[in-house]
């Protein structure tokens, strides 16, 4: 398991001994951290001292300040508080390389970088890139940082700060140096695309996407290409000593056998955990988004019609492909997307709390969110017909094999308040994730449906991020009725 990964739960390791190279979390706060329950909960700010903050913007403080005071419920406020520059306060260490601004995002509780986590952690915080010099060149950086990484190895899905090495370089696959671990995720290569098109949509720069970007996007379009399996097994396989099956790959590192029909093999789930079926269904349909935002990049920035094409074709190519082999129809939802297919007609009912997940496409602009199968699909993985989805004294939701039975993710919570019109079922998962906090005023990777005391991992920054994100929007969108009322 990775160490990122570690069950560190409530009880059995303090929040001070969650160290980030020499530094910890509790070591950047002033406050107490024992939580305190009840009548008695003070709402002290668990934010580190200003000083302490690895990054800070008046634009955020700013967005802070004004959306905290339209939030009467004083707990929910205290919560978005603390959670939504927790990237920014503690995992981003921004700074000029060579002329270049260079950001390497820290995931939280291990000195790492992961594509995936970083793009996310950063994302919300576009909105405020025209407002904050700041924050445009913190994103920029964070862009040129996922473009040097992919240059190094697109099969990837977290590296290093340096040339450092880590405690997986005993992996049997192809380690370099400059790699923490090596597992091959589509969406390792969907997310630095996602955060590259919507920071040029809304700043207008072009800055970042030089002769070493275009070179890194050549690498993802080969990799997809390669993925697909179609001629051979590609040039990736991995497995690991562990005693975790879904740490390694079976038939000597390849993954299970996969019919070429279109569609491209992730090895690993967006959990870090190997695919049962390798034709991994909402990751493919992330891959279809990125594809025609990289071609549309492709097109406007570096007038290269050609490899733009190129990238329209293969998301239309992979999109038919999810049509015909990801779309299953269900005994009792009607037509519905698989979490996991092969080509040989197998699939797989369930979902996975990571994003992206079946319950997530919409947030990421995947599938509309009134799309017939998509809500035939939401009502499946939201029921007692998906496996990982658990219901407890304490809530609901979607968790995983990662963490395993009875484990809830906040972000599943998350993602299911942001894939929602209705009010009554928003109001329902603020209340959850308010709630299940534990306590401490931030999220958590996982808490025991009956218990949220009983948690994994105080230091996610990714998952407060989401939380800061999701509030930030519902005030944006005149919803504070809701949020103020939750009972």
């Amino acid at each position: 398991m990775t160490t990122r990964r570690n069950f560190l739960r409530n009880g059995s390791l303090a929040l001070a001994g969650l160290m980030v190279g020499q530094k910890s979390f509790a070591g950047l706060v002033d406050t107490p951290q024992t939580p305190v329950s009840g009548a008695a909960m003070q709402y002290v700010c668990q934010r580190p001292a200003p000083e302490k903050r690895q990054f800070t913007s008046a634009a955020v403080e700013n967005a802070i300040k004004t959306a905290k005071s339209k939030l009467k419920d004083q707990k929910l406020a205290w919560m978005f508080e603390n959670c939504f520059p927790n990237t920014l306060d503690t995992t981003c260490e921004h700074k000029m390389i060579n002329g270049k601004p260079d950001t390497f995002v820290l995931t939280g509780d291990i000195h790492a970088m992961w594509l995936r986590d970083s793009s996310a952690q950063v994302f919300p915080h576009i909105q405020f890139a025209n407002d904050d010099p700041k924050v445009k060149a913190m994103l920029a950086g964070v862009i040129n940082r996922q473009i040097w990484c992919i240059n190094i190895d697109p099969y990837a899905n977290a590296f290093n700060e340096g040339a450092t090495g880590s405690e997986w370089e005993s992996d049997n696959t192809e380690m370099k140096k400059e790699l923490h671990e090596r597992k091959w995720e589509i969406d390792s290569l969907c997310y630095p695309i996602r955060l590259a098109y919507h920071f040029w949509k809304k700043t207008g720069d072009t800055s970042p996407f030089d002769d070493e970007w275009e070179k890194a996007m050549q690498s993802v379009y080969k990799t997809f290409i390669q993925q697909q399996r179609k001629d051979n097994l590609g040039p990736y396989k991995f497995t690991r000593v562990t005693d975790r099956q879904g740490d390694t790959l079976l038939n000597d590192g390849w993954g299970s056998p996969v019919k070429p029909v279109g569609l491209i093999v992730s090895s690993f789930r967006p959990s870090d955990d190997a695919t049962l079926f390798g034709f991994l269904i909402p990751s493919n349909l992330f891959a279809i988004t990125s594809l025609r935002q990289l071609a549309e990049m492709m097109r406007e920035i570096k007038n290269d019609n050609d490899f733009a094409r190129k990238c329209d074709s293969l998301a239309d190519e992979v999109e038919a492909a999810v049509e015909q082999y990801g779309i299953i129809n269900h005994p009792k939802y009607g037509k519905v997307y698989a979490f996991e297919v092969d080509g040989f007609c197998n699939h797989v009912f369930m979902d996975d709390a990571n994003v992206p997940s079946l319950l997530a496409l919409p947030y990421l602009g995947c599938v509309d969110m009134n799309d017939p199968i998509y809500q035939n699909t939401r009502k499946m993985i939201l029921s007692e017909d998906n496996p990982y989805f658990f219901k407890g004294t304490a809530g609901e939701g979607i968790g995983g094999p990662h963490i395993g039975i009875g484990y809830i993710w906040p972000m599943s919570i998350i993602m299911r308040c942001n894939t929602t019109d209705d009010k009554e079922e928003i109001r329902k998962c603020v209340k959850m994730l308010r709630d299940t906090d534990a306590d401490t005023g931030f999220m958590h990777e996982s808490f025991y449906m009956d218990d949220p005391k009983n948690f994994t991992r105080s230091w996610f920054a990714w998952v407060n991020t989401l939380l800061g994100e999701m509030i930030y929007r519902l005030i944006n969108e005149g919803k504070t009725d809701i949020l103020n009322n939750l009972g």
